[in-house]
């Protein structure tokens, strides 16, 4: 094999490359810095995998999506195409080992997180690997101005350093032109190959609608567009409301979130993946290196957080260049949901810094000192001893972990699942005489609806509060009310382990970050109000508006999203509308969405003519809610 066709025919099975691959794998194989700009779904691994395969050496890929590179590994392993990856949670002693692994085990492919470059061992370690290419995943990570900003990414010019021969490839799905300047900047290419593919998807149609009922509005568009989908909404809790309410609608559908097992998540990604369910209600971590290629709809229930996280996410739907969709649902309470969710939450400099003084005197860190020391940490505890909003301080210790001040894993509090395995009466009969678990069973009870019908996963501070129970007694009486056979409790404690990254300086620490922080928020700012133009705006053509945000100017409009059918419609007058509802009524009384899905007038106006014929007494409305004419 001597052509990179035969490596892709060989391990991919694909006879022929997508739109720019080849070009850049030849770039890459002539030793040139390489940037490559490909929209989600065009293939930016192959483009350092295959030259990584052809050339004599390891590839060190650095990613900061560790569930990115396991998939990646795992894929790779696959093909019979050696592969390791180096996540948190290692002991020094298979770190050790797997870093001689790389550099006497014909190993292929080396994928570590930024922040693994500021170890001695590993820096070490690399310089003595035979090297043959640097990959920069999720470049715009390195930039101040991108949507995911990384003060660690800076670290990735040490790899230039150890290596000064080495070429390096840059891969990115969204970028804007700043971000783009700032990339080739900070891992000083000179004279770099660019290959930048439009960001249009001419075949995905754009959609914004206004509804007050989202629920409703999900069940027209499905049932409208059959097909493969993806749902996406904000919390855990939602995605297993809108599968339960899509289940009783008769839709095959699926949820997916990060409190599912392992197994449970494999299972539900093989039953849609394979078309077994078509719909996948999810979260939006979702769908990361999922290529499918038939996904008809994707549908945001909530405003996404920029503009670049809803590109990447739209970008799943119609990868087999058939007609898709990509709609946004919203509300009047929406914009300022969004705000309060990413905005009012962020710390203040000041607030970070008392955030960062009260952790060490948490820990008993003297001045000075703390470096590399490990520590286990209950965030709840720690946020109830210095009365401390818990959304601000989880952001606070976010900003300290992505700016390697502290290291912290990502799992907060106690991970605990209930249910309640016998009926409401023995349950009772049960208390009379266990009066002690009386005020707890109780508590539980009014706080989980469905807790005698699955096993449901609950919140232990909120369950200790209510019962006015300290939280170690509240776990002292579930495991005693197990062994009794009350209930099933699933139990375990996932307190993080907090490690401090560098001595402690107090305000000294936070003032050498505090000007990159505020440029996030600044840019998180910037990022909110771009998605509430795009939002807002019906005059742009929607394609229009996105691609004019990533940089790319386009003269015509795409005659399919919202905006463009919206200028396409024809403008019912109200007298054509009102004679149409009374046709419909003069039979039966119906309600406002049997009389919407009937006519083909705009939603927005039949719903006020309807309003306009109650005021003017033509119409009335029934007990149950319908409009019926009213006869005088």
């Amino acid at each position: 094999m001597t052509q990179p066709i035969d490596f892709l025919e060989r391990y991919w099975n694909h006879t022929a490359f997508r739109p720019m691959q080849e070009d850049i794998i030849n770039a890459v194989l002539q030793n040139e810095d390489t940037f490559a700009l490909l929209p989600t779904g065009g293939g930016k691994s192959i483009c350092f995998q295959i030259p990584a395969l052809m050339k004599e050496g390891i590839c060190i890929v650095v990613s900061p999506l560790i569930a990115l590179m396991k998939d990646q590994v795992n894929n790779l392993n696959n093909k019979g195409i050696k592969a390791l990856a180096i996540t948190s949670g290692i002991s020094f002693f298979d770190l050790d080992t797997l870093l001689d692994n790389c550099i006497y085990g014909n190993y292929k492919f080396l994928y570590l997180s930024p922040e693994r470059l500021q170890q001695d061992l590993v820096k070490a370690r690399i310089q003595q690997m035979n090297v043959n290419l640097i990959a920069v995943d999720e470049a715009h990570c390195i930039s101040q101005w991108g949507n995911d900003f990384r003060p660690a990414y800076k670290n990735i010019a040490i790899l230039r350093e150890l290596h000064p021969t080495v070429n390096v490839i840059a891969l990115t799905a969204t970028a804007k032109p700043e971000v783009v300047e700032d990339i080739l900047s900070e891992l000083d290419f000179i004279s770099p190959k660019i290959f930048k593919a439009s960001f249009e998807r001419s075949n995905i149609a754009y959609m914004v609608l206004d509804t007050d009922d989202k629920h409703y509005k999900i069940e027209q568009i499905l049932k409208k567009h059959k097909g493969s989908s993806i749902i996406y909404v904000r919390t855990r809790r939602a995605t297993q409301e809108i599968h339960s309410f899509l289940e009783s609608r008769g839709f095959s559908s699926l949820h997916f979130h990060g409190g599912l097992s392992t197994k449970e998540k494999q299972e539900h990604l093989h039953l849609w993946t394979t078309n077994q369910k078509e719909i996948m209600v999810a979260t939006t971590a979702f769908g990361m290196g999922i290529d499918k290629p038939d996904v008809k709809n994707i549908i945001h229930v909530n405003l996404p957080e920029s503009l670049e996280s809803y590109y990447q996410e739209a970008g799943r739907a119609g990868r087999n260049g058939e007609k898709a969709f990509a709609v946004i649902l919203k509300n009047k309470t929406d914009e300022q949901a969004l705000k309060n969710q990413f905005l009012s939450v962020l710390p203040s400099i000041d607030f970070l810094k008392q955030v960062y003084r009260k952790l060490c005197n948490y820990f008993q860190i003297s001045y000075g000192e703390g470096e590399r020391t490990v520590h286990q940490f209950n965030f709840n505890e720690f946020c109830k001893t210095y009365e401390f909003n818990s959304s601000k301080t989880f952001n606070s210790l976010q900003i300290l972990d992505r700016n390697s001040i502290i290291s912290l894993s990502q799992q907060f509090n106690y991970q605990a699942k209930l249910q309640f395995l016998i009926s409401n009466q023995n349950l009772f009969r049960y208390l009379e005489t266990n009066k002690q678990f009386d005020v707890l069973v109780k508590s539980i009870m009014r706080t989980y609806g469905g807790i005698f019908d699955n096993l449901l996963k609950i919140d232990l501070n909120l369950i200790s509060e209510k019962a006015s129970m300290n939280e170690d007694l509240v776990i002292k009486s579930l495991h005693q009310l197990k062994k009794d056979g009350i209930v099933e409790f699933q139990f375990s404690n996932t307190d993080s382990e907090l490690t401090f990254l560098m001595p402690r300086e107090d305000d000294k620490t936070i003032n050498r970050i505090s000007k990159h922080v505020q440029q996030q928020f600044n840019s998180k700012e910037d990022q909110i109000d771009a998605v509430i133009d795009y939002i807002t705006n019906t005059i742009v053509c929607k394609n229009k508006q996105l691609l004019q945000y990533f940089g790319e100017d386009v003269k015509a409009d795409c005659g399919m999203c919202s905006v463009c059918i919206s200028k396409t419609k024809t403008r019912s007058d109200p007298k054509s509308i009102t004679h149409d509802i009374i046709l419909q009524l003069e039979n039966q009384p119906l309600n406002s969405r049997a009389i919407i899905e009937a006519l083909s007038h705009d939603e927005n106006a039949i719903l006020k003519t309807l309003q306009l014929m109650v005021e003017n007494h033509i119409l009335e409305l029934t007990t149950t809610n319908k409009y019926k004419i009213k006869h005088t």
